[in-house]
């Protein structure tokens, strides 16, 4: 049975890998039943703020971890920063023959997260094999039912804002999420404070008033849902199209505004640099596209997901309230 120092001496080793791998931070927490905050997520579901994305509703797995790993003894959280000082250089245009400028949220400038991470987890994951033989393991990236942002808060990475994404406090909030299940036993870290204080700079910012109270995100108000996660044949409401804020992908008000984003710190991973060096993209060119130049264009990038003809979609909901033309 391994003792106390074994524990330690492995705990930090993993971490050290994990450092010396890209990862970002990482902690460690014990498998445990997601009480509370799994009571939370499932009234968050009965209001129906979840919208079209049924995935979400595949519940059970959520509150008890062990239903993906039985041999789980530790939840691994690491976290990739994919901050870069790019920043958006779009510009309103009031001439009717400007092409319109749509803005991408910054989490899809550069290549698609899923695979970035989904790479690093496997390279830790065949560390812990090899280290350890005999263990076993389990990792997601947003892939799987798993509440990740409760186990980032229980690994002691950061708190979760009132903007419902997880804070660091040394780099702030633009980073992802990865988790590695195992059967070892790991020195577990401690949850820390919520910071956000009496601070509503996210929830002011909102344009479309998807925080409609302090951590609860209506996801049928949010843009982000509306021009990545709907099907493209959903026209987006004139309520939410009003408000776009020339967002043509995603939505970053809420954590542009965040004072602990002040603390930012430039990504170590080129992959998540803007791709061909853009922020943004301009309705000329999105309007003459093609399905296989849109296949290429976006071949290793998150704006796929939303497919040629929801982002056509998208465009013309900022276009339907804009002076431009196309």
């Amino acid at each position: 049975m391994n003792d106390k120092l074994t524990i330690t001496n492995r705990t930090i080793s993993l971490k050290d890998f994990c450092l010396q791998n890209g990862f970002s931070s990482v902690g460690i927490a014990p498998v445990e039943l997601l009480t509370t905050e799994f009571d939370r997520y499932q009234d968050w579901l009965h209001q129906g703020y979840h919208g079209t994305m049924s995935y979400l509703e595949k519940a059970s797995q959520r509150q008890n971890i062990l239903e993906l790993l039985p041999e789980a003894r530790s939840v691994i959280v690491t976290t990739s920063n994919y901050y870069t000082p790019h920043q958006h250089s779009v510009q309103l245009e009031t001439s009717s023959k400007a092409p319109l400028q749509g803005k991408i949220s910054r989490y899809a400038w550069g290549e698609d997260y899923h695979t970035i991470v989904k790479d690093s987890l496997k390279t830790t994951e065949q560390y812990l094999h090899s280290t350890f033989p005999g263990s076993q393991t389990k990792s997601y990236v947003d892939t799987g039912p798993i509440l990740e942002k409760a186990w980032a808060v229980r690994a002691g990475i950061g708190w979760q804002g009132k903007h419902s994404n997880i804070i660091s406090k040394g780099f702030g909030s633009w980073f992802f999420i990865g988790i590695i299940l195992s059967s070892l036993e790991f020195d577990y870290d401690t949850p820390i404070s919520d910071f956000c204080g009496t601070c509503t700079a996210c929830i002011d910012a909102c344009p479309t008033n998807a925080i409609f109270e302090p951590y609860k995100v209506d996801a049928t108000k949010c843009i982000s849902y509306w021009t990545i996660e709907t099907k493209p044949d959903i026209p987006i409401p004139n309520t939410i199209a009003e408000n776009l804020d020339n967002w043509a992908f995603g939505c970053d008000a809420c954590q542009d505004v965040c004072p602990w984003n002040r603390f930012q710190q430039e990504s170590n991973e080129e992959l998540f640099a803007p791709k061909y060096d853009e922020t943004h993209l301009s309705s000329d060119v999105v309007f003459s596209m093609n399905q296989e130049e849109f296949s290429e264009r976006f071949r290793k990038s998150p704006v796929k997901r939303t497919k040629l003809a929801g982002l056509q979609r998208n465009f013309r909901a900022l276009q339907s309230n804009s002076n431009s033309e196309v």
